[in-house]
């Protein structure tokens, strides 16, 4: 496994309406690990997922992705935004499973996995369907191609929305409570999947309350509140054995 980190946050400060979201966060993901991240509603979980791939900016603070800058590049001490163009070509190498699936209605499930491969990354139509058939069969949907959203329960959605994010051929999966929209008895199949990917090598940043998938699947557990990291380690330190009060109280809410 190489040491170079994929994710490199450093100092990452946003605010909102004058409300400060991020204080300063530090965070490091390593290549091929997985980091569950976890909080109280409001701690800013969300809103750092979405820095790491430059969907809301920074307001201080570095973030790198695979040893570059996302959103920006550097003129002597200068940072100066990319075009949109350039940040779109980086943000597609960054795969994201959001909470409410985000698939197109008018397009199968088949079109939803190939279309952003297809027109963000310029590939060939008849490679990309082909990955995108053996995608939606990796994740238990071969036999859905044909079919549109609407016709599908909740937790397949999600998982057409991981084959979709897969389809880009990502060095990094970002999910975005990805099973918190999802009826309870749909949820397994969701984590299923995910567990499966963790088990391959994938490099990925989950924000999630399924602390049993965190126990479970993740090398690095962080432990976000009031837009601060408050603890983080492996899973057995933060979820068994924390050291700071506020991390205490979250888990034995959340574990009753």
């Amino acid at each position: 496994m190489s040491a170079a980190p994929m994710v490199d946050l450093r100092g990452v400060h946003k605010s909102f309406g004058g409300i400060e979201v991020l204080r300063g966060v530090d965070l490091t993901v390593r290549t091929g690990e997985v980091t569950v991240v976890l909080g109280p509603s409001g701690s800013g979980k969300s809103t750092l997922l979405r820095t790491i791939n430059h969907l809301e900016k920074v307001d201080r603070g570095l973030v790198r992705v695979d040893g570059e800058l996302i959103g920006y590049r550097r003129s002597g001490r200068k940072l100066h935004e990319l075009p949109e163009r350039q940040i779109l070509r980086r943000r597609s190498r960054i795969g994201f499973v959001f909470q409410n699936f985000n698939l197109f209605p008018h397009l199968t499930v088949l079109d939803n996995v190939a279309e952003a491969p297809i027109s963000a990354q310029g590939r060939d139509r008849v490679t990309v369907l082909a990955e995108a058939r053996e995608l939606l069969d990796r994740v238990g949907l071969a036999d859905k191609v044909d079919e549109y959203p609407r016709r599908l329960s909740g937790g397949q959605q999600q998982r057409v929305a991981i084959a979709r994010a897969l389809a880009l051929r990502p060095k990094l999966l970002l999910f975005d409570e990805p099973t918190s929209a999802l009826d309870p008895e749909l949820v397994g199949e969701v984590l299923d999947v995910m567990r499966d990917l963790a088990r391959s090598g994938t490099t990925m940043v989950v924000v999630t309350h399924e602390i049993g998938f965190a126990r479970e699947a993740a090398d690095t557990v962080v432990f976000l509140d009031e837009g601060r990291v408050v603890e983080q380690g492996p899973p057995a330190q933060v979820l068994d054995d924390p050291r700071e009060p506020r991390t205490r109280a979250f888990l034995g809410a959340v574990l009753r």
